[in-house]
């Protein structure tokens, strides 16, 4: 499938008849919310400091359900600078119900509302800190602070700062905050309702969407957050592109893919990157400089994982780090000649025996060492010859190689080695644990630990290397294996073929899995055999299909071919 052949954002999912958005993708419309706006007035400003006057008005699509007021006693002189502020008095106070009396009932007024205060920490706070004072469970009710949210909205040549005072002559709100707390609360009503009615036009209509606007996302990312309306909720891979004008194109414009990813569900997951919660720097820049997306939806989240990973790469977008160059890899190759030598090489060829690819360079050396601790192969780089006239190295007199340069070793002797070395390579792990073993226990017997503990590493990695290698050739000797899976929804069914998927889909409930897996096979890509080791897709593809495999719940329907391990390989 080309790049230009995939539907753009701008297309509306509700063309689809059967796409049906889900309560969670489509948030808590603010029309349905229940607001407990709230204000304290307290004996001061510190944390230490007591509630005198708890006020609250309860406001859902823009209609007061209920108030609530009640003066609370301290059970503590209220300072003089205070009683001047708010009015409240400690005459006021005397007869005043206790917190531990008022607190109950006005955690049932607010039962399943989404508190607001303007500075929310300092109001909620004194909640919370009564509520752990007197042993009794903090609601949980979700929080939104009005401060917070105009500092977003507002602009700075709009007001000269963001008190509550400011913010409601702002908004012209009936009510003149005058430090009493249900006064107060009243005046923060109108204040958030003139903010939500300021957000409206950018597409915020749900309570997820409002909270987001407390959260610093800058506004040039937040304003693409409608790229994500138009995705299915469905698995598959999503593409942020740019693009170039290019008078030299079919259109004008050159496509460029910046970053490939995929989801289970693509809205949701495209929803993230204009939120809060996507915090990498890199990632900020690509949003920043994209001009789009656009999208694959795919039968299975195994099929959208496939997928994602043969269009990295294909397209090597510059900000996804992974997976760009899956044929740059390195391998270790048992050379095919007269006396055979450990190589590191980037192609498999058709000659010698190979083992990889490793994901680093260092990798590989250390599982070529691990070899040569083994099995006494040369490691120099020359081409012996059959007659032999030259002078050992340093490696034969220390004993670890057999000189095949100086005729010490014939080619027949030193074909067993090789022989050995190429057998280990092929899943035959004694050798390479024994030496390894034998040369750990050597070391530690003379107080050598750190070499030991080089050695130990480097037995790690062999193994490592070794499972991680058959692993995938086991799948790319395989003809063709058919398997499926429960998933929301139905049954997940692939067909792999060679190590590749040829073919996937979902058995929706009330379809036999095995005839309509029988169906997906008779339509499935057609994969010819592979020159070993490869498999026929790359092995980051193979990888992903062993590890789908490998999960407990997944049954086999078919296997053509072989499909197996070594017997001792994870010894």
């Amino acid at each position: 499938m080309s790049l230009a052949s995939l539907p753009h954002t701008r297309a509306t999912a509700a063309a689809d008849p059967a796409y049906q958005p889900s309560f969670e993708e489509l948030g808590t419309p603010l029309s349905e919310v229940t607001f407990c706006v709230v204000d304290l007035e307290t004996t001061g400003g510190g944390a230490e400091d007591t509630i005198t006057e708890i006020g609250a008005v309860k406001v859902r699509g823009g209609e007061v359900c209920g108030e609530f007021q009640t003066l609370v006693n301290p059970n503590t002189t209220i300072a003089p600078l205070i009683q001047v502020l708010t009015g409240i008095t400690n005459q006021m106070v005397a007869d005043a119900p206790s917190l531990s009396a008022s607190l109950p009932g006005f955690l049932e007024f607010a039962r399943g509302t989404v508190l607001v205060a303007h500075n929310a920490a300092f109001d909620i706070g004194h909640l919370k800190r009564a509520c752990a004072d007197r042993d009794t469970p903090w609601p949980g009710n979700q929080v939104l602070d009005t401060l917070a949210l105009a500092r977003c909205i507002l602009l700075r040549d709009e007001v000269p700062n963001f008190k509550l005072g400011t913010l409601a002559a702002h908004v012209h709100s009936t009510v003149e905050p005058n430090h009493r707390a249900l006064s107060d609360a009243r005046a923060t009503v109108d204040v958030l309702h003139a903010l939500i009615e300021r957000v409206g036009s950018l597409g915020v209509h749900s309570l997820e969407d409002l909270r987001e606007f407390t959260r610093r996302v800058p506004r040039a990312r937040r304003a693409k957050r409608g790229w994500a309306d138009a995705l299915p909720a469905a698995p598959g891979v999503y593409l942020f592109h740019h693009d170039h004008p290019d008078p030299e194109a079919p259109d004008g414009v050159r496509r460029e893919v910046l970053y490939v990813g995929k989801s289970g569900n693509l809205q949701r997951r495209v929803r993230s990157y204009f939120t809060a919660s996507e915090k990498r720097a890199r990632i900020n820049e690509m949003v920043q400089i994209a001009t789009g997306v656009s999208h694959v939806v795919c039968h299975t989240e195994l099929h959208a994982e496939v997928t994602e990973l043969r269009m990295i790469a294909t397209h090597a977008p510059r900000y996804n780090r992974r997976s760009k160059n899956p044929h740059r890899a390195t391998w270790l190759r048992l050379t095919d000649e007269l006396f055979p030598r450990l190589s590191l090489v980037r192609t498999v060829t058709a000659d010698g025996v190979h083992l990889g690819p490793f994901r680093s360079r260092r990798t590989a050396e250390e599982v070529r060492d691990a070899l040569h601790d083994a099995f006494r192969l040369r490691q120099c780089t020359d081409r012996i010859p059959a007659r032999q006239d030259g002078s050992p190295c340093a490696l034969a007199g220390m004993g670890r190689c057999p000189a095949p340069c100086d005729g010490s070793v014939s080619p027949a002797a030193y074909a067993r080695i090789a022989g050995a070395a190429g057998a280990a390579m092929a899943g035959d792990v004694a050798g390479v644990n024994g030496a390894l073993t034998a040369r750990i226990t050597r070391l530690a017997d003379a107080e050598r630990f750190e070499e030991a503990g080089q050695v130990r590493d480097r037995m790690l990695t062999w193994a490592e290397s070794l499972r991680r290698f058959h692993r995938f050739t086991a799948l790319a000797r395989c003809r063709q294996l058919v398997a499926t899976a429960p998933v929301e929804g139905g049954w997940a069914v692939h067909v792999i073929r060679y190590g590749r998927l040829a073919a996937a889909g979902l058995a929706r409930p009330g379809e036999h899995p095995p005839t309509f897996a029988a169906g997906l096979v008779t339509t499935a890509e057609s994969v010819p055999a592979p020159s070993a080791p490869l498999p026929a897709a790359t092995v980051a593809e193979t990888e992903c299909l062993a590890g789908w495999l490998e999960r407990p719940g997944v049954r086999l329907l078919e296997v053509d071919g072989e499909w197996s391990w070594p017997l001792h390989l994870a010894e």
